[in-house]
């Protein structure tokens, strides 16, 4: 375990870990380029993301009124 883990004291029983060393410990680098985020597959039709944006548009409308 990393002694750069603090307790932290609004949460009691569990400790505070850097955002550096938790990515540390789970092998994660930096982004270099927006073509690693890319995901052309994520939305196949057109259908599929009008169905995504008419919930998301929705779900933003939702505690207006």
């Amino acid at each position: 375990m990393s002694t750069d883990a603090e307790r932290n004291p609004d949460w009691p029983g569990t400790v505070h870990v850097p955002a550096d060393e938790l990515a540390r410990r789970q092998g994660v680098e930096p982004v270099t380029s927006l073509d690693d985020l890319a995901r052309p597959d994520l939305i196949e039709s057109d259908e599929e993301l009008e169905r995504f944006l008419a919930d998301l548009y929705a779900s933003r409308r939702e505690g207006l009124a």
